[in-house]
C-alpha cells in the first residue's frame, strides 16, 4: 500500500510538472508565504506543492478558505476536486508546522491560490427582447439604443471579451443595411443609408437579430447568444419651418419670437448661420430652438432674409443638415411718392391732334410694388399760363400719361407751359412739376437759291479735300430745329461717291468737295443732281418738289498718270534650293491711259533675280541661300512705254524656306582645351555645336559620336542636351602632347547632315592651373641656355641657403614652407623652387 501511495503521488507530481503549476519552477521547499495559479476545472487530487519540515516539526496543518477542496498531508498541498473561478477566484489559506505533540512550531504562513479562468461560461443578453426608437434622418453613427450581455468568465481574458453583431435586419430593402452596431459596446445607430432612407410612412418598424460571442469572436469554440431588437421609426421633427412674414417697422418690444426649430432629442445646441454677410444680422436663437427678431426691420432696406438653423451635439458636431429659414418683410405705407426729377419736360408739336399722348410722368413709391401702398394717382392742380384757356392738358389718373385735351397749340401764341401735378398714394401726397414745350412742325420744304449751278472743269488730279462748289438752300421753319436744318445729298451723277457735301449748321450752306480722286478714264463728265432735305419728316400733305433740287455739270480733264500696281507689296515664298531659272513670283501694273508697261528690278543686291519686262514674271538667276538672307526684298519699277515714260514703284518680298543644307559645326574655335599632365584621374571637357539652318521651335537636336573607331578605347563622347556634349577620357595614360580628336555631329534633319569637327586637346605640365610652355626667343630676352643657367644659379643659391641633399645617388631639393608664419622663405621664392624642381624632374626630399 505504501508503494502504491508513493506511485500515486509520483503520478500526481508528474502531472503537476507537466501542467506547469507552482512557482518559479520549484515544486517543493521549506514553509514560507507562497502564491499559486491554478486553472479552474482541472481534475481532482492535483498536488500543488510539497512543504518540507525541519525538526522539531513533523507534520503540517491547513486552515483558511479551503472550502473542503484544499488539503495537506505529509507536507503535500493538493486539491481534491476541480476549482471554479466563478465561485471563488482567490483562496486565502494558512499552513502551520506542528511538532509531535501537535504544537505549532512555525507559521501559520499565508498561502494564496489564484484560480485562473477558462472559457466555461456562455455570454447571456440581459434581456431576451429589446425595444427602441429612432427618428428618421438622425445622424449616422450616433447611438440611439444599446444591447448588453454578460459573461461570468474573467473579463480581463479573451474568455470574457464579447463581440456584438447584427445577424438579421427585417425588412432588408435592396439588400442594404440601415442599422449598425458597435461590436464592443453594443451601441446601435443608423448607417448613412439608413439616415437617408428611413421613412416611418413606408416602414414604421424594423426587427433586428443581434448576436454576441465571447473569445472576441475569433475562436471557433467561442460561446454565443442572440436577442431580438424591435425598432420603431419616428417622424423627424428637425424640419424647416414655414416661411415667416414680419411687418416692417414694428413698434412692439423686441426681441420677438417669430418661429422655432426642434431637434429630435433634448440637449441639442442651436445656432444661426447667415447665408449672406450683412452689416447687421437681426436674428437670434435660444437653446430651446426659439428664433427671434431682435429689432424692427425696414422692407425698403431689405425685403427678405435667408439664413440657417444649426443643431450640434455637446462636442460641437452637427447633428443633421442645417435648416433654411425664410423671413419676408411685409410692407406698410411709410414712403411718400417721389418725382422722377425736379422738372419733367415734354414736347408737343403745334399741330398735334386732340387726345394725342404728350408724355408720361413716372413717379416712384418705395413701398412694395403691386400693393395698395404703392398705387399712385395723378392730378393736374395748376397750369401756367392759362391762355388761350385753362385745362388744355389732362393726365390719366393711374398711369400718369399726359394728353392734349381741348385744342391744338400754336408756338407763336405760347411756346411753353408749366403744370403742377399732385401725385398721391393712400396716405401721402407729393407735388411734381412738368414743363411742356410747343415745337414747330416741319411744314416748309428747303428751297435752293438757284436751280442750276452751271458747269465746272477740273483736272483729274485735283487734290482730295478740295472744295469745288458752294450751294445754298433756305427753310422757313423755326431756325435751329430739325424742321429747318438742311442736309444735302447727290442723287444722280456720282455713283462712285467721288464727291461729298458738308453743311454749315449755322447757315445751312453746303460745301461740295472731292472725297475720292477724280478719274478721266472712268467718267469724264458728271451730271450732278443735288437734293436739299430736312432730318425731321415732313408733316402729312407736304412733300419735296423741284424747288428742293438743283443741277451741276462737272467736266474732268485728262492728266498723264504713272502706271498703277495692283498692290504696293507683292509677296512670294519658295524653297531656298529651287533650281536656277525657276519662276518665283510675278507683279502686275496698268497704265491709266492704256499705254504698254515695261518692268525692271531695283535693289537686287545679291543678283539673285530677274524680271520679264513684258509679263512681270520674276525668275531666279543664281542659287538662293536662306542663311544669307531669309527675306529678300527688291523693288519693281513699272514704266509706261512712250508718252512721258512715267514710272511707279512697288515692293517684291521673297521669303526663302529653309532646307537642310548646312552641316553642324562647332559654335566657336576651341583652343584652350587642356588637361594637366600627368593626368591623375579621368576628366571631361564640354563643347557646343550649332547649325546655320533654320531651327524648329524646340531648337536643334544634334547627336554626337567619335569620328574614329580607333579612339574608342581612349575617349568617349556623351550628349548633354540638343546642343552640348561632353568629351571624356577613359584612362589616365596619355602623353604630354596635343591630341586632335575628330567628333562626328549629326543634325537629324531631312535629309540628315553630318559634320566632322576636330577638338584639339592638350596634355601639358601645369603651373598654377596653366600650361607651362616655352616661348620663342625675343630680342632682349635670355636664350634657353641663359634661362637654364639663371634657373640653376637661382636654384644653387636657394639650395645653398636652404640645403641640398643626396638621396640614392640622385639630386634632390628640400623645399621649405611658403612664407607662412615661422617659415624662412617668401611665396615667390617657394613657387620658383617648386617649378625648377618639377621642370628638371628633381624630387623633394623628405
Amino acid at each position: 500500500m505504501m508503494v502504491q501511495a508513493q506511485l500515486h503521488c509520483l503520478c500526481l507530481f508528474t502531472l503537476y510538472l507537466t501542467t506547469g503549476y507552482g512557482q518559479e519552477g520549484k515544486f517543493s521547499g521549506p514553509l514560507k508565504p507562497m502564491t499559486f495559479s491554478i486553472f479552474e476545472g482541472q481534475e481532482e487530487s492535483q498536488i500543488i506543492f510539497q512543504f518540507k519540515s525541519s525538526p522539531p516539526a513533523v507534520t503540517f496543518k491547513l486552515s483558511g478558505e479551503t472550502d473542503g477542496i484544499f488539503h495537506i498531508q505529509d507536507g503535500l498541498l493538493y486539491h481534491s476536486r476541480a476549482l471554479d473561478r466563478e465561485t471563488r477566484a482567490v483562496h486565502k489559506l494558512q499552513v502551520s508546522a506542528l511538532d509531535a505533540h501537535g504544537a505549532t512550531v512555525e507559521g501559520p504562513v499565508p498561502i494564496t491560490i489564484e484560480v485562473k479562468d477558462i472559457n466555461d461560461n456562455r455570454p447571456v443578453f440581459l434581456q431576451s427582447k429589446y425595444e427602441g426608437s429612432v427618428r428618421q434622418n438622425s445622424r449616422p453613427g450616433k447611438p440611439f439604443m444599446y444591447v448588453n450581455a454578460t459573461d461570468l468568465d474573467d473579463p480581463a481574458t479573451p474568455n470574457g471579451q464579447l463581440i456584438y453583431q447584427i445577424v438579421i435586419q427585417l425588412p432588408k430593402i435592396n439588400n442594404v443595411m440601415y442599422f449598425q452596431i458597435n461590436n464592443k459596446t453594443g451601441a446601435i445607430s443608423l448607417t448613412s443609408e439608413g439616415s437617408r432612407e428611413l421613412d416611418p410612412i413606408k416602414n414604421p418598424s424594423y426587427n433586428l437579430v443581434v448576436s454576441v460571442k465571447d473569445m472576441g469572436g475569433q475562436n471557433e469554440n467561442s460561446f454565443s447568444d442572440s436577442t431580438s431588437v424591435d425598432i420603431t421609426v419616428k417622424e423627424n421633427i428637425w424640419k424647416a419651418p414655414e416661411p415667416v412674414e414680419i411687418v416692417e417697422n414694428s413698434t412692439s418690444p423686441h426681441p420677438i419670437k417669430i418661429t422655432q426649430v426642434r431637434w429630435n432629442e433634448p440637449g441639442a445646441q442651436y445656432s444661426l448661420v447667415e447665408k449672406e454677410k450683412l452689416p447687421r444680422f437681426p436674428f437670434s436663437i435660444d437653446q430651446e430652438g426659439d428664433i427671434y427678431v431682435n429689432q424692427p426691420l425696414d422692407r425698403e432696406e431689405k425685403d427678405s432674409y435667408v439664413f440657417y438653423a444649426v443643431a450640434k451635439d455637446e462636442l460641437g458636431k452637427p447633428l443633421a443638415f442645417p435648416l433654411q429659414i425664410h423671413v419676408k418683410v411685409n410692407d406698410i405705407n411709410d414712403n411718400p411718392p417721389t418725382c422722377p426729377s425736379t422738372m419733367t419736360i415734354f414736347e408737343v408739336q403745334e399741330n398735334e391732334k386732340i387726345g394725342s399722348n404728350i408724355g408720361t410722368l413716372a413717379a416712384h413709391d418705395m413701398d412694395e410694388a403691386n400693393t395698395i401702398n404703392s398705387v399712385l394717382e395723378y392730378r393736374i392742380v395748376d397750369q401756367t399760363p392759362k391762355s388761350p384757356r385753362e385745362e388744355l392738358f389732362l393726365v390719366q389718373t393711374y398711369t400718369g400719361v399726359f394728353q392734349l385735351a381741348l385744342q391744338s397749340l400754336k408756338k407763336q401764341d405760347t411756346p411753353q407751359y408749366h403744370l403742377t401735378v399732385e401725385v398721391s398714394d393712400k396716405d401721402f401726397k407729393t407735388l411734381c412739376h412738368v414743363q411742356i414745350n410747343v415745337i414747330d412742325i416741319n411744314d416748309q420744304i428747303p428751297i435752293f437759291e438757284k436751280p442750276d449751278y452751271g458747269n465746272l472743269t477740273l483736272a483729274e488730279d485735283t487734290a482730295v479735300g478740295s472744295i469745288i462748289l458752294v450751294i445754298q438752300a433756305t427753310d422757313a421753319d423755326e431756325p435751329f430745329t430739325g424742321s429747318s436744318k438742311i442736309l444735302y445729298r447727290i442723287t444722280q451723277g456720282d455713283s462712285e461717291g467721288r464727291l461729298g457735301i458738308d453743311t454749315d449748321p449755322q447757315n445751312n450752306t453746303g460745301y461740295v468737295m472731292i472725297k475720292k480722286p477724280l478719274d478721266f478714264e472712268t467718267a469724264a463728265i458728271h451730271n450732278i443732281v443735288f437734293q436739299a432735305e430736312n432730318p425731321e419728316p415732313l408733316v402729312p400733305g407736304v412733300e419735296y418738289n423741284a424747288s428742293s433740287f438743283a443741277t451741276f455739270n462737272l467736266f474732268v480733264t485728262d492728266v498723264n498718270e504713272a502706271p498703277r500696281f495692283s498692290q504696293q507689296v507683292f509677296q512670294a515664298k519658295v524653297s531656298e534650293d529651287v533650281a536656277v531659272g525657276t519662276k518665283v513670283g510675278n507683279v502686275t501694273a496698268k497704265d491709266p491711259e492704256g499705254l504698254d508697261i515695261s518692268y525692271s528690278l531695283r535693289g537686287d543686291m545679291r543678283g539673285w533675280l530677274k524680271i520679264d519686262p513684258v509679263t512681270g514674271e520674276i525668275f531666279s538667276v543664281a542659287p538662293l541661300d536662306r542663311e544669307a538672307e531669309s527675306l529678300y526684298r527688291v523693288q519693281v519699277v513699272a514704266t509706261e512705254v512712250g508718252g512721258s515714260s512715267l514710272s511707279s514703284i512697288a515692293s517684291f518680298h521673297l521669303t526663302l524656306m529653309d532646307v537642310n543644307d548646312n552641316p553642324p559645326r562647332l559654335v566657336k574655335e576651341y583652343t584652350g582645351l587642356l588637361f594637366c599632365y600627368p593626368l591623375r584621374e579621368a576628366g571631361s571637357l564640354i563643347f557646343e555645336a550649332t547649325d546655320d539652318d533654320q531651327q524648329s521651335s524646340r531648337g536643334p537636336h544634334f547627336t554626337f559620336s567619335l569620328g574614329s573607331e580607333s579612339l574608342q578605347n581612349d575617349w568617349e563622347v556623351s550628349k548633354i542636351n540638343g546642343t552640348h556634349a561632353k568629351l571624356s577620357t577613359k584612362h589616365t595614360g596619355f602623353e604630354e602632347r596635343v591630341y586632335n580628336i575628330p567628333i562626328l555631329i549629326n543634325d537629324g534633319g531631312r535629309p540628315p547632315l553630318e559634320g566632322t569637327v576636330s577638338l584639339p586637346v592638350t596634355f601639358c605640365t601645369c603651373v598654377e592651373g596653366s600650361c607651362f610652355q616655352p616661348t620663342d626667343h625675343q630680342p632682349g630676352m635670355p636664350t634657353v641656355g641663359m634661362a637654364v643657367g639663371i634657373l640653376l644659379t637661382t636654384f644653387l643659391v636657394i639650395g645653398t641657403r636652404y640645403g641640398w641633399k643626396k638621396k640614392y645617388g640622385e639630386c634632390c631639393c628640400q623645399v621649405p614652407s611658403n612664407g607662412k608664419e615661422g617659415s624662412s622663405i617668401g611665396e615667390v621664392e617657394h613657387r620658383t623652387l617648386v617649378t625648377v624642381c618639377d621642370k628638371f624632374q628633381l624630387f623633394q626630399c623628405h
